[in-house]
Order: structure tokens, then C-alpha cells, then sequence
């Protein structure tokens, strides 16, 4: 909105058209998105306080939980509201991937708001059941998949691009909406399984996150995609607006979450920041650097299937407890060195999605 402001003030003051940059609109996206949830986040904490709007543990997890039985959650809405209403301000509101990508942090994080409520309500762990959460999931991702594939302006918008290699895109055609259906649903999951520890799931998400937004940034941009030698998109460019946003809102989130929390994100955050992720990989054509990138998501999601197929075939289990972030506290790591481990292995992992861009 205030790019539209910023355009029309433009005929009286030459000097607005300096939020035509897309570098200068992501910083302001960033910073209007850390701000909020700075400001609005103790508010939020004290009114989930008020209203018993405390976490469920489960009896059979890590004891080091019990003692967090109570803190405030679902404070997740206050990261999805911090990155809509900043996208909203600084974005180009007539380009689709935007819509595209609001719409998904949207339906998804509506998604986890109900199955967060559905526990609240019943005073127990378990929300939503599995098959009710995935059917909702299914009509959203498939939603957004099949959006993007009949509005797609270009070939290269269907196709799959492999890293590292310069002149290797695969044509999908309608193969398409299935891959970006299972990526944004698969990574939905993937943070969700994630956030178990105090501040485990966000940072990595923030450092995700950002750098699909310099992904964005450079795919959107022809004269940097050539130089690179990427395919260029155009019009994803402005993918960076919301991807500074959410940048902004983690960060002001987890000067609340990280340990000890004072706040967890619950289902309506994981959810709906990592169908976000998911959604920005598939709009930038970047959904293996996406797999490389959220290595922790990957793990930590391949640990829960190794384990529940383990045990229904053999009876036994591969892992302490799953996910991962629980095998390794109850090897007796301390929470914090659990959270710093992973946050440094998707430090690794993001720059090696990065090195992408010119290693081909």
C-alpha cells in the first residue's frame, strides 16, 4: 500500500521513487515486521497468560519438559501477522507471488490455529487428528500448486531447475503441481516436526527464509539471472519483500522464544512459516536448494518415519525418541546445545544452497 502512496507522492517530490527499490522495500519490510512483533509481543504473552492459553506436554517426552507445561503458545500468529501486515505496506500488491505465498502462511497458520485450539480445548496434546489436518493441508497446497501452474507466464515456472548444473531444467508439465503440492505440504510438516525446543524451529526458518528471499531477488532480476547463468522469473523478484518480512517477525520472535521461552509459536506459526518456505522455494524454482538448505527440517522429519517404520516392522526403535532433537537430550545434551548444534549445521547448509548461485 505504501508503494502505491510512495508512487503517487512521486509527481510532487522526485525523491519517492526511491522505494521503487526492491533492496530498500525489503530492509523497510524487514524492519516494520521486527518492530511489531517487538512491540506487540509482550502484549501478546501477557494476554495468552491471562487467558490460561498455556502448552500440553506430552507425559512420555524429555522430563526437562515438565517444568515448561503452561508457557503461553500460539504465539505463532503474532509472526504470520507481523509478515502479512509488513508485505501488505512494502510489496507490489498486483504481483500474483506475492498473493501466492500470503495466501499459503495464511491458510496454512488457519490450519494450525485450529488444531492449537483443538488441544487447548480438551486439555490435551493432540489436536486436530492426522487424517482431518492432512485433508485441510491437501486442499490448500494442491490450491496454490495448481494456481501457480495455470497462471505460469513462462516455461521455466514449470520446470526443474538442478543446482549447480547450468543448463539442466527439467520440463514438468503437469508434474508440476504435484511436486510443489508435496514441497509446500512437506515442508509445512517438516517445521512443524521441528518445534520442539525453544527457538529450534525459528532461526533456521529465519536463515532459510532469508536466503530464498536472495534467491528471489536475483531470479527476479534479468541482468543478475544471466550473469549467474539461473533461469529468470520474472515478476519473483518482489518475493523478497515478504521474505525480508519474515526475517523481521522471526527475529522479533525469538527474542521471546529463545531459551528459556517465554512464548512458543505452536502449530499456527510452524505451519504457517514453513508452507511459506515451501511456497518460496517452488515460486523461485528452487525446490532441491530448498531440500539442502532445511537439512535440519529434512532430518529431523526422516528421523520420525525411520522410527515409526522401525517399529511397526521390527518392533523396535532406531532412536531414543523421535524427532531427532529428542534422541539427542535424552543422550543427555542440554536443551541449549541441542538448539546451538542445529543452528550451526543450517548456518552450513544455507551457505551451501548459496554457493549455488555461482558454482555451476
Amino acid at each position: 500500500m505504501l508503494l502505491y502512496l510512495a508512487e503517487y507522492l512521486e509527481q510532487f517530490q522526485t525523491g519517492f521513487s526511491v522505494f521503487q527499490y526492491l533492496t530498500l522495500r525489503a530492509i523497510l519490510g524487514a524492519l516494520t515486521a521486527l518492530i511489531f512483533s517487538l512491540v506487540l509481543g509482550p502484549v501478546l504473552i501477557r494476554r495468552l497468560t491471562e487467558l490460561q492459553i498455556g502448552q500440553h506436554v506430552r507425559d512420555d517426552g524429555p522430563q526437562t519438559h515438565l517444568a515448561k507445561a503452561g508457557t503461553p503458545t500460539m504465539g505463532g500468529a503474532l509472526i504470520i501477522l507481523a509478515v502479512v501486515l509488513s508485505t501488505l505496506l512494502w510489496a507490489d500488491l498486483s504481483n500474483r507471488h506475492i498473493w501466492v505465498v500470503v495466501g499459503v502462511i495464511l491458510m496454512f497458520g488457519g490450519i494450525g490455529w485450529v488444531d492449537d485450539w483443538r488441544k487447548l480445548m480438551h486439555r490435551r496434546s493432540e489436536g486436530l487428528k492426522a487424517r482431518e489436518k492432512y485433508f485441510y493441508q491437501s486442499v490448500a497446497g494442491l490450491g496454490a500448486a495448481l494456481f501457480l501452474f495455470y497462471t505460469a507466464e513462462a516455461p521455466v515456472e514449470t520446470q526443474l531447475i538442478v543446482p549447480f548444473f547450468k543448463d539442466i531444467a527439467i520440463p514438468l508439465g503437469a508434474g508440476f503441481v504435484v511436486l510443489s503440492y508435496f514441497v509446500i505440504v512437506g515442508t509445512s510438516n517438516a517445521v512443524n516436526l521441528t518445534d520442539g525446543l525453544d527457538g529450534l524451529a525459528i532461526l533456521p526458518t529465519v536463515m532459510v527464509g532469508g536466503a530464498l528471499g536472495l534467491f528471489a531477488y536475483v531470479t527476479g532480476n534479468v541482468n543478475f539471472a544471466s550473469y549467474l547463468s539461473i533461469p529468470y522469473v520474472p515478476g519473483v523478484g518482489e518475493v523478497v519483500v515478504i521474505a525480508g518480512a519474515l526475517v523481521g517477525a522471526g527475529l522479533g520472535f525469538l527474542w521471546f522464544n529463545t531459551y528459556p521461552a517465554q512464548v512458543f509459536m505452536g502449530d499456527v506459526g510452524a505451519l504457517g512459516l514453513g508452507a511459506a518456505l515451501g511456497a518460496m522455494a517452488v515460486v523461485v524454482r528452487q525446490e532441491l536448494v530448498l531440500l539442502v538448505m532445511g537439512g535440519v527440517f529434512v532430518m529431523e522429519t526422516v528421523s520420525v518415519i525411520l522410527q515409526v517404520a522401525s517399529f511397526k516392522l521390527t518392533g523396535r526403535r532406531i532412536f531414543r525418541m523421535a524427532p531427532l532433537h529428542h534422541h539427542f537430550e535424552l543422550k543427555g545434551w542440554p536443551e541449549p546445545r541441542v538448539i546451538v548444534r542445529f543452528w550451526i549445521i543450517t548456518v552450513v547448509l544455507v551457505l551451501i544452497g548459496l554457493s549455488s548461485l555461482k558454482i555451476r
